[in-house]
């Protein structure tokens, strides 16, 4: 899986297509751009009671990817408390599951569910007092050297960093991540940065592999590897940000904004290298005026623009067929800047409405079966 020269991307992706080619994975599928939910998982999953660090911990961290359902309710059916991440981080750190007093197991296992995670759970605020004895994350790709690769978005890494700068996690614990076999590779060192998170346990439907890492996980967030848009993206950063400064850490970001066409979270999905293949292409607005011209006719100025993030775009797809979806659609753009060699494009609308209205017909959009990732881009013209 990993010939010399490969990029965390070169991985990732090769997994995918061997766990899809192979039929390894249940619902939902495709599993590219996801936490494979790997058939075997339930086998896998009831690995973890069987860790001596379980039974010693009191309070888990288990991320929401649907393979790791199991590992939930194990946390659950031994009356531990169950941390769970907030979706995307967008309204916090985690969240406390908190099941409903005498609950069943049938309720339990809902619990352990998105569904769960959604109706009997409560916020976790920085300032609470949380000891994490054991984190369970989902992955992409892992090493038995304890090296791990996720899904490209980075948010495992700042996680963990994030509850490193609050005293939530030390070095007394332990991270497991839970796989199917074919996603045991072999990952070169040189990928691993100093914001990556290793494991200690990795358990498959077959065997416990214990890791011995010795490379150091996160001690808190690495300001300087983040900017200003994923900043905005993550209001939860922005507030620890503001904590660690008055208590004066060096918080200072990197870059104040990627430049156009950089990968919008602090792992680059295709490794760090260029686009092989950069397009503007001219589109029409949803009413059919030709780029340049606002619906009533009047020129566009590039405040006034509009700009859609679009990622999720399978492999293989031309240009011309993701213009031919998104005007099936009624979500064409006035311009699409084409990134093929990172799965994405970026959609240009006359204002905010005409953009809202593409996003709201995104969501519905699949193509090739790839369900797209739509939202409007942090960084706009004239900012």
């Amino acid at each position: 899986f990993s010939p010399p020269g490969a990029s965390k991307w070169d991985i990732r992706q090769k997994v995918w297509d061997y766990i899809e080619g192979k039929d390894l994975a249940n619902f939902p599928r495709p599993v590219h751009h996801r936490i494979p939910n790997f058939k075997g998982a339930p086998a896998a999953c009831s690995r973890v009671p069987e860790l001596q660090v379980f039974s010693q911990a009191a309070e888990v961290k288990v991320d929401p990817d649907k393979p790791l359902q199991g590992a939930r309710l194990a946390v659950l059916q031994a009356r531990k408390t169950l941390l769970v991440p907030t979706p995307r981080l967008r309204t916090g750190l985690f969240n406390k599951i908190t099941p409903p007093r005498g609950a069943s197991k049938e309720q339990l296992r809902i619990c352990s569910s998105s569904q769960g995670v959604k109706e009997f759970s409560l916020p976790v605020g920085l300032d609470a007092t949380v000891k994490v004895d054991l984190v369970v994350v989902g992955s992409v790709a892992v090493s038995e050297k304890g090296f791990r690769i996720g899904k490209g978005e980075g948010f495992a890494d700042m996680e963990y960093g994030m509850m490193a700068s609050m005293g939530a996690v030390s070095d007394s614990t332990v991270v497991v991540t839970i796989v199917h076999d074919c996603q045991v590779v072999n990952i070169p060192e040189e990928l691993v940065d100093s914001h990556d998170l290793t494991v200690d346990y990795i358990l498959t439907p077959t065997q416990v592999i214990k890791t011995n890492c010795q490379h150091p996980k996160p001690q808190g967030i690495i300001w300087s590897k983040l900017d200003k848009e994923k900043l905005e993206k993550v209001p939860i950063l922005q507030r620890l940000r503001s904590l660690e400064q008055r208590a004066g850490r060096d918080v200072t970001l990197g870059a104040e904004h990627p430049k156009r066409g950089e990968e919008p979270s602090c792992d680059r999905r295709a490794g760090g290298s260029p686009d092989r293949e950069t397009k503007e292409v001219r589109g029409q607005d949803r009413t059919g005026g030709e780029r340049g011209k606002e619906e009533g006719g009047g020129e566009v100025t590039p405040r006034s623009v509009t700009t859609v993030y679009l990622g999720g775009i399978p492999a293989g797809l031309r240009v011309s067929e993701l213009k031919r979806v998104l005007r099936e659609g009624g979500s064409a753009p006035l311009r699409l800047t084409w990134h093929a060699a990172q799965h994405r494009a970026f959609l240009d609308y006359s204002d905010p409405q005409a953009a809202e209205h593409a996003l709201r017909a995104l969501q519905e959009l699949s193509v090739k079966g790839y369900a797209l990732q739509a939202e409007v881009a942090r960084r706009q013209r004239g900012d």
